[in-house]
């Protein structure tokens, strides 16, 4: 198929990506639905700007949409931005939310397209370690008990996924970040031409909840040595 990805930049959208491409379809396009609210109920905010280089990296070209963030408002806006490309379907990345699931499936209905999702009901610790192998993924954001500012700007691998199973015993932290206790950033993934690197970033906390700003970032060549 031809598809459109819905992309935040996080691990969840990417993964989809890499595995559609394994699956021998092809993205012609990222969609990225820019909020206005910061607890959109279907779409992330936080460093959104770095989408502009992960298609830039990816060379994928990227729509941009602007969305009110208002629950159930904001599905005109996902709309509005598939109505701009001709594809088959749409790539996401949920897991578990049938919330952002059966209202992607309603919105793809109604435009015939088909939704392509991949990591749908897989087991989070399983998912975790097959992403890590293959991206560099960094934690940008923690909002649940047991997740510091140490986390931020954290990678997620072996170690972290270990400590990750910790929480999720003892304090009932989704593993894969589904309950929005994290959100992530993917610097590398194998369809990237290039990789991205952080120049410049800022903690900001607040209460029990923090996130790294990525204040500035570059691409550089997957062979240069950090």
């Amino acid at each position: 198929m031809k598809l459109a990805a819905l992309v935040s930049g996080g691990k969840d959208s990417i993964f989809a990506i890499q595995k559609a491409l394994e699956e021998g379809h092809e993205v012609t396009h990222l969609i990225n639905i820019i909020p206005a609210r910061d607890d959109s109920y279907m779409y992330h905010s936080i460093n959104l700007h770095m989408v502009e280089l992960i298609s830039a990296a990816s060379e994928i070209p990227l729509i941009q949409q602007q969305s009110s963030g208002i629950k159930e408002l904001e599905l005109d806006d996902l709309s509005l931005a598939l109505r701009r490309v001709n594809v088959d379907g749409v790539s996401v990345g949920a897991i578990e939310s049938q919330y952002q699931a059966s209202r992607v499936q309603k919105i793809c209905d109604s435009l015939g397209l088909k939704v392509y999702a991949p990591l749908w009901h897989r087991d989070p610790e399983e998912l975790l370690t097959e992403m890590s192998k293959v991206l560099d993924i960094r934690i940008v954001r923690v909002a649940a008990d047991g997740l510091d500012k140490s986390w931020l700007g954290r990678s997620i691998n072996v170690n972290s996924i270990e400590n990750l199973k910790a929480l999720n015993r003892r304090r009932m932290v989704h593993m894969a970040g589904e309950g929005g206790e994290y959100e992530t950033v993917v610097l590398d993934a194998p369809f990237y031409k290039k990789r991205i690197e952080i120049v410049k970033s800022e903690i900001e906390w607040e209460g029990d909840t923090g996130s790294l700003k990525i204040l500035d970032a570059r691409l550089v060549d997957k062979n240069r040595i950090i």
